[in-house]
Formats: C-alpha cells, sequence, structure tokens
C-alpha cells in the first residue's frame, strides 16, 4: 500500500512539474502597420518549480512564428517556443452576430413553412383539375347540381389562387430579409477564420514564481491605408487637410480595448540591398531579353476599393485602345476604349496588372478608384523575364554604422486624438490616445490622425490638346513635416464636393501639387487655323503647315492666373525636318517640344495664343503626326 502510495506521488509530482497551462491572456496594444499588425498580449503565470508549458489559446490563425517575442520573464528561461492550429477549437461568435443567426434560422423556418403552404395549395389545385368530371355514363345529373358544384369549384380554384399569390408575396419579403442577414453576417463574420490558432510557451523556473508576461507577434489580414480630405473654401483662404488612418482586421481576433499605434512601416517590405553586378554583352539567339521590376510601395492595397476607373497614355500623353487590364488572381479583366478609358469591378483581387503590345506591363495595388497609367515603350517587343525578391523586414534601432541614430519625438500633446506622433529614419508611429474596439470583419474604422491648414499657391493649369478643362491646382510648399502618404483624398471646393484626386508625397520635388477638379467657370478652346490648313509637294519632300488657335475666357468674378501648355512635335529621325516655328511668346523648350504660358486674365475678359509650324519629311514615308 505505501508503494502505491509513493508511485502517486511521484506520478503527481511529475505532473505538477510539467503542468500544462491555460493561460488567459488579453491583448493591451496593437501598432497597426500598412500591411500588417503586431499584437502586444499579456498574461499572468503561476510558475512551479522545474518544467511549466503555459497554452495562450483562442488566438488568430494569421501568426507569423518567427515574430513572436516573451518578455517580463525574470528568473525563468525559455526552453521552447511553438505556434500551431487547434483544429477543435472554433472561433466563438460575437453576441450581434449570434443574434443574426438565431434570426436566420426563424427566417427560414417560416419561408420553409409557407413553402410547404404552397405546395399543398397547388397539389389541391391540381386535384381539383383532375376531377372535374359530373355525373357518369349512367347516372345523370340534375342542373342544381351541376350549379352547386361549378360555384364549388370556382369559388375554391379562386381562394387557392389568392392564397398562393399572397403567400408568395410573403416568400418574397423573407426572402429579401433572409438576404440582408446573411450580407450582415458575411460583413460582420469572418467565416474563413473559425481556426484558432495557440501559442505553447515551455519555461524553466528555478523558483516558484509569478509572472507578468509580455508577447508580442505579428498577425497578417490587417492594416491601414491613409486617405484625405481636402477643403477650401475659396482660392483666397489656406487649404485644409484632414489625414485620416481607414483601419481594417480579418485576423479572426477581435481587438478589444486595445491601445491602437498606426505606423507608416510595412515589415513585408523587402529590405534586401539590392547588389549590382557588371553586365556582360553577348550574342543571343532567339528574342531573349531579361527586365528587372523596380518595385515602388508608394501605393498600398486599399480593401474598400469595388470600382476602379482611369486612363491609360504612353510616355506622351496619347491615350492607349485596347490596353489589357487584368485583376491578378483572378479572371478579371477588361480593354481600354478609343480613348484609353477603362472601368473595371473588383472582385477581391489586390492588384492591377496593365499590359499593351510594345510597351512594358506595369502592376501595382488597388489603391485608388481612380487610377491613371503611363505605359513605357519596349521597342524591343522581346520576351521580358521578371525577378521578385521577396525579403525579411528587420527594424533599425540603436545605431547604424557605428553612428547613433535618435528618434525625434515629441513628447509634447500632439493633437486631440494623436499623443505623440514619433518619427525614426523608416516610419512614423502615431499612438493615438483613445482605446479603440476593432473586430475582426469587413468593416473599416477611421482614425483621424492629423488636422492642418497650409498656405496655398492656387494656380489654373489648362492643356487643352489632351483635355479641353480647365483644372484648378493648388500647390504646397514644406509638406514633408507632415509625414503624408500616397493615398486616395476626397475634394471639397467652396462648400461643395468636386470629386476625388489622389496625392503622391513621393515626387521629388520641393512642392506637392493637388489637382482639385474642374473649373466650368473658364472655357478654353483649341482649333486648327484654317490658313495652315495646308499639304504640298517640292521635289521629293511633303511639307505640312500646321498652325492652332487657343482661346480663354474667363466667366468668374475674380482675376485669374493660369498656365498654359501646348507642344510641337520634336524629331527623332533626321530626315524629318521642323521650321518655321512660331512660339507666341510662350516658354519654350526646344528638348522636348512643351510651350507654356503663364497669364493673369481679368474677370469676363477673353485671352487667345497662336503657334505653329511646318514639317518637311520624305512623301514615300509617312509620321506619326
Amino acid at each position: 500500500m505505501r508503494t502505491y502510495t509513493l508511485l502517486l506521488l511521484l506520478f503527481s509530482f511529475s505532473i505538477a512539474n510539467s503542468a500544462e497551462k491555460k493561460t488567459p491572456s488579453a491583448i493591451e496594444e496593437v501598432t497597426i502597420y500598412l500591411t500588417g499588425a503586431q499584437i502586444k498580449r499579456t498574461a499572468i503565470a503561476n510558475l512551479t518549480q522545474g518544467t511549466n508549458e503555459i497554452i495562450l489559446n483562442n488566438l488568430s490563425a494569421n501568426i507569423d512564428e518567427n515574430s513572436i517575442q516573451v518578455s517580463g520573464l525574470k528568473n525563468a528561461t525559455i526552453l521552447s517556443i511553438n505556434f500551431a492550429i487547434n483544429y477543435l477549437e472554433k472561433k466563438k461568435d460575437s453576441e450581434e452576430l449570434e443574434s443574426l443567426r438565431n434570426k436566420l434560422k426563424e427566417f427560414l423556418l417560416k419561408k420553409n413553412s409557407l413553402d410547404n403552404i404552397i405546395s399543398g395549395l397547388r397539389q389541391e389545385e391540381k386535384l381539383l383539375d383532375n376531377n372535374q368530371q359530373l355525373g357518369s355514363d349512367t347516372t345523370p345529373i340534375s342542373l342544381d347540381k351541376i350549379k352547386e358544384i361549378s360555384t364549388y369549384y370556382r369559388n375554391r380554384s379562386t381562394a387557392i389562387k389568392n392564397d398562393i399569390y399572397s403567400t408568395t408575396q410573403k416568400i418574397d419579403k423573407l426572402s429579401s430579409d433572409i438576404d440582408n442577414i446573411r450580407n450582415e453576417m458575411i460583413k460582420l463574420g469572418d467565416h474563413i477564420k473559425e481556426e484558432r490558432g495557440e501559442i505553447r510557451i515551455k519555461l524553466d523556473a528555478p523558483t516558484v514564481s509569478n509572472l507578468k508576461l509580455e508577447i508580442r507577434y505579428n498577425v497578417s489580414n490587417a492594416g491601414w491605408f491613409p486617405f484625405y480630405d481636402i477643403k477650401s473654401e475659396s482660392i483666397k483662404k489656406p487649404l485644409n487637410i484632414a489625414y485620416k488612418a481607414n483601419v481594417y482586421q480579418q485576423t479572426g481576433t477581435d481587438w478589444k480595448n486595445a491601445n491602437i499605434i498606426l505606423s507608416t512601416g510595412d515589415p513585408n517590405t523587402n529590405n534586401i540591398k539590392p547588389d549590382l553586378t557588371t553586365k556582360y554583352l553577348n550574342f543571343t539567339y532567339g528574342n531573349y531579353r531579361r527586365n528587372y521590376t523596380k518595385q515602388n510601395y508608394g501605393y498600398k492595397y486599399n480593401p474598400t476599393i469595388r470600382k476602379v476607373t482611369g486612363i491609360i497614355t504612353d510616355e506622351q500623353g496619347v491615350p492607349l485602345p485596347g490596353v489589357n487590364v487584368v485583376e491578378k488572381g483572378t479572371s478579371n479583366g477588361t480593354l481600354t476604349d478609343f480613348d484609353g478609358k477603362y472601368t473595371i469591378e473588383i472582385q477581391g483581387g489586390r492588384e492591377l496588372s496593365f499590359s499593351y503590345v510594345g510597351f512594358s506591363i506595369k502592376t501595382i495595388p488597388i489603391y485608388s478608384s481612380s487610377i491613371h497609367i503611363k505605359l513605357e515603350e519596349d521597342v524591343s517587343q522581346l520576351e521580358e523575364v521578371v525577378v521578385v525578391t521577396r525579403g525579411h523586414s528587420n527594424s533599425l534601432s540603436g545605431r547604424i554604422s557605428g553612428v547613433e541614430v535618435k528618434k525625434e519625438q515629441e513628447k509634447r500633446e500632439y493633437n486631440q486624438i494623436v499623443e505623440t506622433k514619433e518619427t525614426g529614419i523608416t516610419n512614423t508611429r502615431f499612438k493615438i490616445k483613445k482605446k479603440y474596439t476593432i473586430k475582426s470583419n469587413a468593416d473599416i474604422t477611421v482614425i483621424e490622425i492629423d488636422n492642418f491648414d497650409m498656405n496655398t499657391n492656387y494656380q489654373y493649369y489648362a492643356a487643352p490638346e489632351l483635355n479641353e478643362n480647365v483644372f484648378l491646382t493648388a500647390k504646397l510648399g514644406n509638406w514633408e513635416q507632415f509625414n503624408l502618404l500616397a493615398g486616395e483624398a476626397s475634394i471639397y471646393f467652396e462648400g461643395n464636393f468636386a470629386g476625388k484626386t489622389n496625392i503622391n508625397p513621393l515626387a521629388s520635388s520641393d512642392s506637392l501639387t493637388v489637382s482639385l477638379g474642374i473649373d466650368p467657370n473658364i472655357v478654353v478652346k483649341r482649333e486648327q487655323l484654317d490658313n495652315f490648313k495646308s499639304k504640298s509637294f517640292i521635289g521629293s519632300s511633303k511639307i505640312i503647315n500646321n498652325g492652332y488657335k487657343i482661346s480663354i475666357k474667363n466667366n468668374r468674378q475674380n482675376k485669374i492666373n493660369i498656365i498654359l501648355e501646348d507642344r510641337i512635335p520634336i524629331s527623332q529621325n533626321k530626315e524629318i525636318r521642323l521650321d518655321d516655328l512660331i512660339t507666341n511668346g510662350s516658354r519654350y523648350n526646344n528638348k522636348t517640344g512643351i510651350m507654356r504660358w503663364k497669364l493673369d486674365i481679368l474677370p469676363n475678359q477673353k485671352t487667345e495664343k497662336q503657334f505653329s509650324y511646318q514639317v518637311k519629311y520624305p512623301k514615300s514615308r509617312k509620321i506619326n503626326l
């Protein structure tokens, strides 16, 4: 008996020494990157002396195992850390989702009952139709009996049809309600994330101890993208910019009452330095060319975009018809029309690919509802090999090449929403004052992280050869201090919604120019001069004279400043000559052929500009004039 008792005690001690504990944990802080997020969890662990295994369960299935970090260990040491999917544990629905699920079951039961009623009515209707014989060949039937039976058939048939109609109406209403509930469940639910992840941490404790552990890890299917509201009351007042972060997450785990930090960093960016080696020339066989894609991480995927429109042009701004626009990862695609315009409904992809014969393929993230592209000419028409390298992100901290790197951190209160703004070497972090609950669903949480006025140089712009509209632009100086990102913006001018535009602060210029939309009060017209519509032949040469007149009418009640641009072709062949250039006082660039006029036009005044040129080339050839 004593032997059994001793064995039992030894067995119990062994179990206690390697205790497997499911430890409750809570999300305390979330750092949200442009793509992905870092979760900081806290957990209280009561350790016994020896080996302990702690299990953090009911976690996201999207955890990057290599990113898991544990702190707050005191004297304990980590023996192992493992992440796995627990397929037996499923995500618990929220109260709102559970309520919708119950309502869906109730509505489906009602619809099924109504379907059964209609089935019964149709069976009765069929029975009446098949049993309308009155009497028999041997038994006569009276007229009164015929009237009685006819009246019954008529009344019952009418009642059946009325019941079928009213019941069908109820079914249609229920079907609509069922569809609405299902759509709301799709928005609130996260069905692809039903599997739950768990982190197993094996610790060795020299003594009994109580620890407050901090566990950090990265998750995918989350992020934020910038969006701007640009408002201007008039061209005499500063431009107001509201800088907003649109946060999304479908990690499978709700972030409840968590501290939020927004970071402009992207841990998915390829951080491997390129290695430029010697390029050797040699003969090749067949059509072969090797290109390397130059990655541009300025624009980030926007999951709210459902339809994209735009115009595809070449590098000269000429529209390209028939460009193939494809949503990568799907069979969804379209072609540009004669004016280079396209529209494509988004079906879940993250990138658009643009391809056209004679031009290099371009692939960019779906970042805006309006995406205009300039394709680069690929004159060789040869095979293209794309090399894409993926790497892991490593954060910069402490020192670089032995030189200490200091963060510029604003300790003061940044604004009413952001507690502090920290500007590092590679990213900016906005620490939000208020705690947020961000559920794992298709909703977007909008956080305004900045709001500021900027002194603006308003300028009208027109290029009537490409577009006979006048655009109001705002030239912003010293914009770098606001750490803006490339993104879509809604424009409000003089109290009215003027449309959408895109902000691209990655442009390597001292100022940032934003298009505020078309001003219909300024009219521009470009027309060819009749006395220049001439063609002639001299010897073996063909001569074409072209001349144009541009007129601008200011229908506003104030003076405007406008930049007017047009162009004269540039010859790339010595057999094509351009002579007799008249640029009418414009600032002419003889390398690009661009003419620019900077004009001041008074209210209700009209201004005209003319230019002309002559083209001479061999009459046996054709040119792209």
